[in-house]
């Protein structure tokens, strides 16, 4: 089989990357653990009440627990730890009630509304280890080869991964039609974009993960969002 243009848009762990880099994602200390509570209103109408009509972040220094709101009232949270792999790994979560009770042990003494998103749980819990490749992550041009979305630029989560993925489709898409029918030359011009729009989201994201788990947690992240509705409103 052979082809003129091969894309990976195939994410953390591309088949395709290793066609262009040597770069592997690498744990980056944090894991997220989701939990989710099901008709939250009347069944679970305290953690309800403490999530509210949208999302809400509850923050400390290297451990926070976020919830929000999705249709069928359901309240969907991930528990936030910095910890070591070998932490999570020693956590059997084929047991269920194991796995719930050394998580909730990590936020003894937090409110019991907010435990009540981990203890409550009515899915086991799942355990989200976060990877990212390399800040900065690049490689030289080959020949009818090139990656979007997590394959090119895995980072932490903060809002931006799907869309960066879509976005760089669609850069994607227009370069090839802009060089009509030169591939090289549209991949070139895709990649020159892609590389440096990259970088600044991954050190956008690395920011808003040590907002939230830093020493600074929760008071660094209040006064980005506070920062940043003050930008909008201006």
């Amino acid at each position: 089989m052979s082809t003129e243009l091969l894309v990976g848009a195939d994410g953390a762990w591309s088949k395709i990357r290793p066609l262009l880099s040597d770069a592997q994602p690498e744990y980056v200390g944090t894991t997220f653990i989701e939990t989710y509570l099901y008709d939250a209103d009347v069944r679970h109408s305290a953690a309800s009440n403490a999530v509210g009509g949208g999302a809400m972040f509850a923050l400390a220094p290297g451990k926070g627990i976020s919830a929000h709101r999705e249709a069928k009232d359901i309240l969907h949270t991930y528990i936030q730890l910095n910890c070591p792999a070998e932490w999570i790994a020693g956590i059997d979560f084929t047991d269920v009630a194991a796995a719930t009770r050394a998580i909730a042990a990590e936020f003894d003494g937090w409110a019991p509304e907010l435990i009540a998103l981990i203890t409550d749980g009515e899915t086991a819990p799942i355990p989200r280890m976060i990877y990212a490749l390399p800040i900065g992550h690049r490689w030289n041009r080959v020949p009818g080869v090139t990656l979007l979305g997590d394959a090119a630029h895995l980072m932490p989560p903060a809002g931006e991964g799907a869309n960066l993925a879509m976005f760089d489709g669609t850069e994607l898409g227009k370069a090839i039609a802009a060089h009509q029918g030169d591939i090289e030359a549209a991949l070139a011009a895709y990649e020159e974009a892609l590389f440096p729009r990259s970088e600044s989201a991954a050190e956008g994201s690395y920011m808003i993960l040590g907002l939230c788990l830093d020493d600074s947690a929760p008071f660094g992240f209040v006064d980005f969002l506070a920062g940043a509705l003050e930008e909008e409103h201006n």
